[in-house]
């Protein structure tokens, strides 16, 4: 390869300078290597999204052995030489998400064209905090997030012309990721339940303490499901509430929300006086892609004035489907909503956003500076958790455009047909168990060991037998990401099995990657197949002679 910078150590203070200036400088000889380095990765990008295989089967003690050197290099290295390492260390070991047969996480196979995009993003180099860094971006994403607030909300073509690009509105703020969009809604809640009001300057500028006492409130809680995203935990801990005031209803069979159990701790927070900064309902929860009662939901925060906040960072895009938008039928009332792009959109990873059905409710959390972000200005910067953004709208306008509405429809239902594909197989299989009817495109299921399957059959196993299934099921999934060929995620969850309450591991798939083939559904449960038949079987001796017999 062409390299400027191979002598650079012996070169004299002067040369060096003139060496690191290379590579900020557009002459010929720097763009023939920048040309080199493009061809060469390429190569490196077409080997690794093209890859069957999840990852190589090194562990994880040899990839921390090898990044342990902490010295920054006193001058700079060969161009060549970092590129090999950085295939050779990093590249080749690294985790193939768009593999058709990975599908155990919500990180999936991108388009083509975002590629290119990040090129030209990366070029440009907008911050989108300030029109000053960001001419044309910050009114192009002010587009973008008004076409997915129509999305959900279905207003008026005259409330769009309205607020579409008028600096005192807000439909949604873009960030880098759905636990940011959910604890800035919470921000904008809790601003709003605890606004200016007379001589009081508000919960930001008096301080959480100050503002419940004038309010008259000995505390505040948000309230959402036992499945809620730990991204609320870290929002109760910023809002300065505290993880305790995170109040978990529990969840049915099926995983919604217990609506009675709800309202009656709706009405023991008002009988203690504590302010609900809000409900939470889930469209998709991380866990099982279950959907909470939204329209139910819906009904209670309108009753107790509560703001009501759907995290649909994994199902929000199923709004584009009109065979299953009908799941999420109360998301319209929302105040606010979480999607996350780089799930159901097919965005690269650092894209999340919140939708606000009010369009002055971002107001509540503004800030300015005067030398940036200044009041009257349409600086997107001041109504945002984050300040300096890169310009990660590009790859939204572009799939929203060149993917559309029928397009991702025709994703989205594919994705769920697939999930029915693989409960069919589940099912059919006596080795394996579905523990719960899938209403998305996340199925949750487990392996039964040979020992146990006639026990299984009968509702009869023990404790200790469950134990040693569950200890069997996390066996075979490490063991399974482990030689790399295909994976599956797994999780430990609550559920009422055979009429008591247990902890249970399951196997976790996630089918919304659209090079997934029911082949290769098929590769991954035979791959478990294979792999379980090598693993022991041990029953562990507690609760050995326990048994539940009752239905499932």
């Amino acid at each position: 390869m062409h390299n400027l910078r191979d002598d650079i150590q012996l070169a004299e203070p002067s040369d060096r300078l003139t060496d690191i200036m290379t590579l900020f400088s557009r002459s010929e000889a720097t763009l023939l290597t920048e040309r080199e380095l493009e061809v060469r990765v390429d190569a490196i990008v077409q080997a690794f999204v093209n890859a069957k295989a999840i990852s190589t089967d090194i562990d994880l003690v040899t990839i921390a052995d090898q990044f342990t050197d902490s010295q920054i290099p006193l001058t700079a290295c060969n161009v060549d030489q970092y590129f090999n390492e950085l295939t050779s260390n990093v590249v080749s070991h690294s985790i193939h998400t768009s593999s058709p047969q990975f599908i155990g996480h919500m990180t999936t196979a991108l388009p083509y064209f975002v590629r290119p995009l990040g090129k030209l993003m990366m070029a440009m180099n907008q911050n989108v905090v300030k029109v000053e860094t960001a001419k044309t971006f910050s009114f192009y994403e002010r587009q973008a997030l008004a076409m997915l607030h129509r999305l959900i909300y279905g207003r008026s073509d005259d409330f769009y012309r309205q607020h579409i690009q008028t600096s005192e509105s807000t439909l949604g703020i873009l960030t880098t990721g759905g636990t940011l969009a959910n604890i800035t809604a919470l921000w904008c809640a809790r601003n709003a339940a605890l606004k200016p009001q007379a001589d009081f300057a508000g919960v930001e500028q008096e301080g959480l303490l100050a503002a419940l006492e004038f309010y008259g409130y000995k505390g505040a809680v948000i309230i959402g499901s036992s499945l809620m995203h730990y991204s609320f935990e870290k929002a109760a801990g910023l809002l300065g509430i505290g993880d305790r005031n995170l109040l978990k209803i529990p969840v049915d069979h099926n995983h919604h929300m217990d609506v009675q159990v709800l309202r009656k701790t709706v009405a023991e927070c008002r009988d203690r006086k504590q302010l609900i900064l809000a409900i939470v309902g889930i469209a998709g929860s991380t866990e099982s892609g279950s959907i909470d009662p939204l329209a139910e939901i819906a009904v209670i925060a309108r009753e107790a004035k509560v703001h009501f906040h759907v995290d649909a960072a994994w199902g929000g895009p199923v709004l584009f489907s009109e065979q299953h938008a009908h799941k999420l039928a109360g998301i319209e009332h929302a105040d606010s909503v979480t999607i996350d792009g780089h799930k159901q959109l097919y965005l690269p990873i650092g894209i999340g956003m919140v939708l606000l059905r009010n369009p002055h409710l971002a107001a509540l959390i503004e800030k300015n500076a005067s030398y940036t972000v200044r009041k009257d200005s349409i600086d997107l910067g001041k109504r945002s958790l984050e300040g300096s953004r890169p310009g990660m709208i590009l790859f939204l306008q572009a799939a929203l455009k060149l993917i559309g509405q029928q397009g991702y429809a025709l994703l989205i239902d594919a994705g769920i047909q697939k999930t029915q594909y693989l409960a069919n197989q589940i099912r059919q299989r006596p080795e394996f168990e579905l523990l719960l009817e899938p209403e998305l495109n996340l199925l949750l299921y487990r392996y039964i060991p040979e020992p146990f399957r006639q026990k299984l059959a009968t509702r009869t196993l023990t404790q200790a037998e469950q134990q040693s299934i569950n200890d069997f099921n996390e066996l075979l999934q490490n063991a399974q990401r482990q030689a790399g060929k295909t994976f599956i995620s797994r999780t430990t969850l609550s559920i009422n099995l055979y009429g008591q309450k247990q902890a249970i591991v399951a196997l976790r798939a996630v089918i919304a990657n659209p090079l997934t083939t029911k082949a290769d559904i098929d590769a991954v449960l035979a791959d478990q197949l294979q792999t379980a038949a090598q693993l022991p079987v041990v029953v562990s001796p507690e609760h050995a002679n326990s048994e539940v017999t009752c239905d499932r």
